[in-house]
């Protein structure tokens, strides 16, 4: 009889191994593309972070003087190799989205007061360069460099028309998914722009739901998704709430990921999704992005997603060459 149970186990075992290996897909034809968190920009650490933590007293010395949420950034990622690039919104008190990671003004900037109650054309006088120092504020070596350069939403899609973004709600407001999913219906050839929105779950929800075709995800989405295929993504089946998402996934836990990595980004495909891979996740709410050339073991070769990178000026080529 034990014998009989120990032959059924293994039968199942080796069932569960065949339906959820990626040896018997040939991923030659696979493409991996590079996601640019920010573009390229002043890089900080994490270390103690808060969702309040002023980032740009943490820098590390650079040498470049480029700013995240620029143009100039924008396109210095575009021409490291990234497919699509991230970028920050917030929805102007004269409706109009300003290009801008902080909620408030003081760090970053010369100016004061909450980003999306202000007007763009009060946005536009400011110094974005004015808060960033890495040694404490000895020094401020970007300090009138940033003067005008906080971007529109709409100049970035005038700027760069045959490329892809990916939009960052950083308010939870209604208004903001409303405002934007108007925007890119009437304007088909910026829709085609946005590769997917993500952040503040009710306008990362009114855009997926009223534009269509359009992928996204916010925190309770991937916890959702993540967690239910984890328990039973072994049968083959993924869940409803993967489906027609962007599926992000920490390198560090994509060991877990029934089928990872080619079987896996073929499941998530054929119900609509795209698959990214980030940096390791360590607890705390922040996920890093494959930002050094050691962490590029955590990238499957001739992986069929997307990189998720910080330092896209480093990465980009590397990333690209895993193809």
């Amino acid at each position: 009889m034990k014998k009989k149970i120990l032959i059924g186990f293994l039968i199942f075992v080796g069932l569960v191994w065949l339906n959820n290996t990626s040896v018997l897909i040939d991923p030659s034809t696979h493409l991996t593309s590079v996601m640019s968190h920010r573009g390229v920009h002043q890089t900080f650490h994490q270390r103690d972070m808060q969702n309040d933590t002023c980032t740009a007293t943490r820098i590390f010395p650079s040498d470049h003087g480029l700013m995240e949420n620029t143009i100039a950034s924008m396109r210095a990622a575009f021409e490291a190799g990234a497919e699509v690039v991230e970028l920050d919104i917030h929805l102007t008190a004269d409706k109009q989205f300003a290009v801008f990671h902080d909620w408030t003004l003081d760090c970053r900037t010369n100016g004061i007061g909450v980003t999306q109650e202000q007007d763009m054309s009060y946005l536009k006088t400011l110094d974005i360069g004015y808060g960033y120092t890495f040694d404490g504020g000895a020094t401020y070596p970007l300090r009138g460099a940033g003067v005008g350069l906080m971007p529109t939403l709409t100049e970035v899609f005038e700027t760069f028309p045959n490329h892809k973004f990916l939009i960052n709600f950083k308010s939870r407001r209604a208004e903001e998914g409303e405002v934007l999913a108007t925007m890119l219906k009437a304007n088909p050839a910026w829709r085609d722009m946005v590769f997917a929105v993500y952040g503040g779950e009710i306008p990362t929800r009114i855009v997926m739901d009223e534009v269509t075709g359009m992928l996204g995800y916010d925190k309770s989405s991937v916890i959702s998704c993540l967690g239910q295929y984890m328990a039973y993504g072994w049968t083959g089946i993924v869940p409803g709430a993967c489906h027609n998402q962007l599926v992000v996934v920490p390198g560090n836990y994509a060991w877990a990921m029934w089928g990872w990595p080619h079987k896996f980004t073929q499941r998530m495909g054929e119900v609509g999704s795209r698959v990214i891979v980030l940096g390791p996740y360590s607890g705390g709410g922040f996920s890093s992005g494959i930002d050094s050339l050691d962490q590029l073991s955590l990238v499957p070769d001739h992986f069929d997603g997307l990189v998720w990178t910080n330092r896209v000026e480093i990465m980009g080529k590397e990333i690209n060459g895993m193809d």
